[in-house]
């Protein structure tokens, strides 16, 4: 990423962190919209989880400039994934949720530019998720 897209991301997030539970909240709720199938792998009460959400956003947002120091847990992330029955092609809609999401919240101060950049961190972090998702585990000794 650029340091222009990183810096569009990054006041973006700024402007919804203060209210991460609800924006959390909002992309399950958009996320279900689409996708109602993908209900059953959550649990009932989502506000855990929307907290997890906002963690990890905030944690990427940090680290955007160098991403390696949490490309572990990135990992992680799409290995565990993997047990919840996420598939790659769930990516896409996960991220049109994303987006979505930022859309209502961001309203006007989602540019064009600025949807680019987090289109672009999304597409980063779920790519590396998905590579994840696809490496076998590695053998025991």
């Amino acid at each position: 990423m650029t340091p222009r897209q990183i810096a569009l991301v990054r006041e973006g997030f700024d402007l919804i962190a203060p209210s991460a539970e609800a924006v959390g909240l909002a992309f399950y709720a958009k996320l279900f919209e689409l996708a109602p199938s993908l209900r059953g792998m959550f649990a009932q009460d989502l506000r855990p989880q929307a907290d997890h959400l906002m963690t990890a956003l905030t944690l990427v947002v940090r680290a955007l400039h160098d991403l390696t120091p949490v490309l572990g847990r990135i990992q992680m992330l799409g290995r565990n994934h993997v047990g919840y029955g996420v598939k790659a092609e769930h990516f896409d809609t996960v991220g049109a949720a994303f987006l979505a999401t930022l859309q209502a919240g961001l309203g006007d101060a989602l540019t064009e530019e600025a949807r680019a950049a987090w289109g672009e961190a999304y597409n980063v972090l779920a790519n590396a998720m998905i590579a994840e998702m696809d490496t076998p585990p590695a053998a025991a000794a």
